[in-house]
């Protein structure tokens, strides 16, 4: 019993020794795995997460909320228990971070401050984003919706991401569009048209209203033709 006890603490501090060390080496200016533990707000955040989601798997949502909140309320940072989440996140500076229920995060990833992984209210069920191992979001970015970012994906700094994203590719943009896969320019990538949401929403509505307009003309024809013959 105490042998299995050893050998379970052993494990544990493996687990802890390898997330420090992928931190430290994401981040240049940590210098010791000391002050990633006592003072990374990041770190702090996921590590609660951790503790609230075991409680969130065993049904114990009330107490998984009350961690993560109070882990919210220390860090700046929350990240909803019943999230999925990989080995060794970094979450660099972190204020702002909101990661949602239904988010699946592989391992590795590294994100910055102000990054939303939430959803948009259309949807059901699995409503938030699932991004791959060693995806890097940059900061202010958000990424919305119950799609999935390829492992290896970069997000720019204040993308807004609303669909898929290919692995070992990079997106900028609002909304988000891909740049590069593997380095390289799609040959199809045209940054001049790209589509703007908003001026096709205008444009339909401009042509609903013409529609509309025409419908009206025709009706008033109609109604003074009537009123000619009584």
């Amino acid at each position: 019993m105490v042998q299995a006890k050893k050998v379970g603490d052993t494990i544990v501090f493996d687990r802890l020794k390898e997330e420090l060390d992928s931190i430290m080496d994401r981040d240049p200016a940590a210098r010791s795995r000391f002050e990633v533990y006592f003072l990374y707000a990041g770190f702090k955040a996921v590590r609660s997460y951790r503790r609230a989601n075991w409680f969130y798997r065993h049904n114990h949502k009330f107490i998984a909320r009350m961690i993560s909140q109070r882990a919210r309320h220390k860090t700046g940072i929350e990240i909803h228990p019943g999230a999925k989440i990989g080995k060794g996140l970094f979450i660099d500076h972190g204020m702002g971070v909101v990661i949602g229920e239904t988010t699946e995060i592989g391992d590795y990833c590294t994100l910055y401050q102000n990054v939303t992984l939430g959803g948009t209210g259309k949807d059901h069920g699995k409503r938030h984003p699932t991004l791959g191992n060693h995806v890097l979001v940059g900061a202010g970015a958000k990424v919305l919706g119950p799609f999935t970012v390829g492992d290896h994906a970069r997000i720019a700094a204040g993308a807004v991401v609303l669909s898929e994203v290919p692995a070992n590719a990079t997106a900028v943009g609002v909304p988000a569009h891909v740049v590069r896969i593997n380095g390289v320019r799609p040959e199809n990538l045209d940054q001049v048209h790209v589509a703007d949401p908003v001026v096709q929403d205008l444009c339909r509505l401009q042509r609903q209203v013409a529609h509309i307009e025409t419908e009206i003309g025709h009706m008033n024809t109609a109604q003074k033709e009537e009123q000619e013959l009584f």
